[in-house]
Parts: C-alpha cells; structure tokens; sequence
C-alpha cells in the first residue's frame, strides 16, 4: 500500500490519500475535509489510465468534482497509482522527500 499526505496550505486542508494493487487496477480512497476532493474519494483507476495526464479516469473525476486547476491531490493521486504500479522506484522516492511548490 502506498500512503501519502497533501498539504493544501493555500486552501487550508490536509488530504490522506492510500493506493492499493488490486489486479490490474489501485484502488485509491482520500481522507480529507474538503467537499470537493470528497466526490472522488474513492477510485479504481485503470493501469492503461496512468499513460495520459489529460485522459484518465483520475482527472475525470477531478473535474467532475469541480477541483480548481491549481488543486495539488489529482497530481498526488497519481503519484500514487504510479508508485502501486511501479512506475515510480518507491526508493528514489523516500530518497527525494517532499514534493513542493514553493511561492516566492
């Protein structure tokens, strides 16, 4: 399983968000506050979906959900998949830490 936390400082809320191999999809569930991220809070995201950042089921669901184009947890939720999936190496990232933007 693969665990994560969003920190959405600008709209103040705080996203748990797990990934599970379940076949030949991961079955994603978010713990949040937010209303919106709510209405997606839990996906079976295909293994096909995770080859195309604008036709997935993950941004579907997002704007379904009417998330703001700056929202950080479909970004995160696809780290997610991609690490269940292992297209992302799981120790490079625990090496690399924290993914951030930073506002200057």
């Amino acid at each position: 399983m693969t665990e994560l936390t969003v920190y959405s400082n600008v709209c103040n809320f705080t996203h748990k968000i797990n990934g599970k191999l379940d076949g030949d999809k991961i079955i994603v569930d978010i713990d949040t506050p937010c209303e919106k991220i709510k209405k997606m809070s839990h996906l079976e995201v295909p293994m096909m979906d995770l080859f195309d950042i604008k036709d997935n089921c993950v941004m579907q669901k997002a704007q379904e959900a009417k998330c703001s184009v700056t929202c950080l947890v479909p970004c995160a939720v696809l780290h997610v998949c991609c690490l269940e999936a292992g297209m992302m190496s799981e120790s490079l990232v625990q090496k690399t830490g924290d993914v951030r933007i930073e506002f200057e």
